[in-house]
């Protein structure tokens, strides 16, 4: 009797598997999408800062398209507004956040779309928002020149720079804050204060001192209650004698 092969399918680990009378002859994997990293995580919002969580989503090469979600995890806060999410490259995402968004445990929600728009897969991962509205300093920076950088003993160095502080990823020129310009001779492990000035209207400030010693200058801010600290880099100055 002349036997007939029948070809059965098989669903096998997600897929699907052809049978035929000789045996499987092929597997499908199913199309697959993960979430690979929320960072930073947890996601800290100081004062009236704006801070940016990436989304980062690797997919099966047969996902067209995916989508994110962002949404508080309880179940409580899900009436609000979805969180704006805006698309990178490369399957990544980035989430704004401020202080008006509820603190606690956030879960992202991938969701993986074939060529045909039908949603093949979805992942889901939680990370965590800390919403901190005390006050917090603006970050400073301090820009230091030591002029001239040879200069005769007993003669004098010249000292200039300016103080910002950044607000709304822009710098500003901090006025009416003292700056201080500190020593260290060669050899020396000590700093030793050595003149002050107070900042103008553009951030500027002067010095000078006469030089007997060759080593290293530098400025330092020493903070507010608005303003956090900050110290130049140093400038070496060398001192030579004079000459008959």
């Amino acid at each position: 009797m002349r036997k007939i092969a029948v070809g059965l399918v098989s669903a096998v680990a997600g897929g699907t598997m052809l049978m035929t009378g000789g045996g499987a002859v092929a597997a499908t994997k199913a199309p697959t999408v993960e979430i690979l990293d929320v960072s930073p995580n947890p996601v800290v919002v100081r004062g009236n800062t704006e801070t940016v969580a990436n989304f980062k989503v690797g997919a099966s090469s047969d996902v067209e398209k995916v989508e994110l979600s962002v949404e508080p995890a309880s179940s409580d806060l899900r009436t609000m507004r979805a969180k704006e999410v805006k698309p990178l490259e490369n399957w990544r995402f980035s989430v704004p956040f401020t202080s008006h968004d509820p603190e606690g445990k956030w879960r992202a929600i991938a969701v993986a779309f074939n060529k045909d728009g039908k949603r093949v897969a979805h992942d889901t991962s939680y990370f965590y928002v800390d919403v901190r509205k005390g006050w917090s300093k603006a970050d400073t920076r301090l820009s230091f020149d030591a002029s001239p950088s040879k200069v005769r003993k007993g003669k004098s160095v010249y000292f200039s720079g300016r103080l910002q502080y950044e607000r709304s990823d822009d710098w500003r020129n901090a006025r009416n804050e003292k700056v201080h310009i500190y020593f260290r001779a060669s050899g020396s492990s000590a700093w030793k204060w050595i003149d002050s000035d107070r900042t103008d209207r553009w951030g500027k400030f002067y010095a000078k001192e006469r030089a007997y010693k060759s080593g290293s200058y530098k400025a330092v801010f020493k903070g507010d209650r608005k303003l956090d600290d900050a110290t130049s880099r140093s400038d070496y100055v060398r001192v030579y004698g004079w000459h008959r």
